[in-house]
């Protein structure tokens, strides 16, 4: 039952990612102009517009909003100007649902009590990881307004967390460093480049991941985790003669897959490292 819930919740919280994404692209672009629409940048807006068409800009009816099932109905097809809905769109809505049932499944401590607060914390931060990870992969551009939105449900989460803890003070420390080093280690990077090797959102997303990890442990586990899958990603590439040691390549999805992974196999991976070393 409780899978079948999640499923029906990412589904539509995925259709809701489609829309944020292309709706943050579009404003970005309208408001770049001279001559602004008002009257279509409000249509835009994630609180007040519609749903509609990004072709035709037609508004779409609640048939036309049915995840992954409207797709197949319309036939990847406009209803109303014929033109193709692409598939990324579908793809987008079950990966979210995937997400929120593998969270589940793999979910390191028992749902009850406070851990279940904690729980659907993380499905929301999940969320716009996904259209973090989207817009990257589109654009190569971190969204300001979705990183910043995730930062007080990362702290509410830090704050359950550290009211857990027998040592309240050394957990603060730990989140500290932990911020510290997840933020501090890209904002270097973007000045000594002069933002030439990564960009301001990868510097505000390390600040988010410092924040989430709550350790320095974990935060320096992620930062390995995407740097190994960002280079096994792009020697693979290179080997299929699909990249270039010069093509540029978004490193916020492999961050965003690491903090994944460390959320639920962090202490497992951590304990597996320390009894080699032990």
């Amino acid at each position: 039952m409780i899978i079948l819930i999640l499923t029906i919740v990412g589904l539509c919280l995925g259709s809701f990612i489609n829309a944020l994404v292309w709706r943050l692209n579009a404003l970005e672009i309208e408001s770049s102009k001279k001559r602004l629409n008002l009257e279509y940048i409000n249509d835009l807006s994630i609180l007040n517009g519609r749903s509609m068409c990004t072709n035709c800009k037609h508004k779409l009816n609640s048939l036309d909003l049915i995840p992954i099932f409207s797709w197949i109905i319309l036939r990847g097809r406009c209803r109303y100007c014929k033109h193709n809905i692409s598939i990324i769109y579908p793809i987008v809505e079950l990966t979210v649902a995937i997400i929120f049932d593998l969270t589940y499944i793999c979910w390191p401590n028992n749902l009850i009590g406070i851990e279940i607060e904690i729980f659907a914390l993380w499905l929301l931060v999940l969320t716009g990881f996904v259209a973090l990870f989207y817009y990257d992969v589109k654009w190569y551009k971190l969204p300001t307004s979705i990183i910043y939105t995730l930062m007080p449900i990362g702290l509410i989460i830090s704050i359950i967390n550290i009211s857990r803890s027998n040592e309240i003070l050394k957990s603060i420390v730990s989140l500290l460093i932990s911020i510290l080093i997840g933020g501090g280690i890209f904002y270097a990077i973007y000045q000594l480049s002069d933002g030439k090797y990564i960009g301001g959102g990868d510097v505000r997303l390390g600040w988010l991941l410092g924040l989430l990890a709550g350790s320095p442990a974990k935060i320096i586990l992620i930062l390995f985790l995407a740097s190994l899958i960002g280079s096994l990603f792009s020697i693979t590439l290179i080997i299929l003669k699909r990249l270039t040691p010069k093509s540029v390549i978004a490193f916020g999805p492999f961050l965003l897959t690491a903090s994944y992974i460390t959320l639920l196999f962090g202490p497992d991976i951590l304990n597996w490292y320390k009894s080699l070393i032990i």
